[in-house]
């Protein structure tokens, strides 16, 4: 299980509950906190990052590039509009990652270096209100069409045996964001 953060949705301060997540030892997780300025996401990922490093979490960065290289952190996720436009200038992290919507933009994320993606929205999710969700059969074709390992994200609780359906699928996991800055 990957924990993806959204501060907002927190019942107590973010950074205790990044604490808290760290605590169960997730796969990873993603600071995924894409409204904030580029230098209030680095004074964030510098506590975050010292947070995932005591309980050995490794933490993707995400979007803000030149944050990560200003940190020496080796780990990022990037949109795949942003992974296309730094194709091939991303030799310095050693993880890449990137979010995917359709089989086709999976096989381009993995042309352009990415050694995971993440996949959805699989399930219905209030952070796509009004939105459909893509469903399993979405998640399946995504699966057969790249070699890296994809993980499925959107409206995934845990102890709900979606994780194990969505591995059923090919995925290697799934990722959790509400349940996760809630817990």
């Amino acid at each position: 299980m990957i924990a993806v953060t959204n501060r907002k949705l927190c019942e107590r301060p973010f950074l205790e509950q990044v604490e808290r997540i760290c605590q169960m030892h997730p796969k990873a997780l993603i600071l995924r906190e894409k409204d904030l300025s580029e230098s209030a996401y680095e004074a964030m990922a510098g506590q975050v990052l010292k947070i995932c490093g005591r309980y050995d979490t490794p933490c993707m960065l995400h979007s803000f590039v030149e944050v990560a290289r200003r940190l020496h952190h080796p780990y990022i996720h990037l949109p795949l509009f942003l992974l296309e436009e730094y194709c091939g200038k991303l030799n310095d992290f050693r993880i890449v990652g990137s979010s995917i919507h359709s089989p086709e933009e999976a096989v381009r994320a993995q042309k352009a270096g990415a050694a995971y993606v993440t996949a959805g929205h699989v399930y219905v999710t209030d952070c796509k209100k009004g939105l459909p969700p893509r469903g399993l059969e979405f998640l399946k074709e995504v699966c057969t069409k790249v070699t890296i390992p994809v993980y499925a994200i959107g409206g995934i609780h845990a102890g709900t045996g979606q994780i194990q359906e969505v591995m059923d699928c090919g995925a290697s996991g799934g990722c959790i964001m509400s349940e996760m800055m809630k817990i």
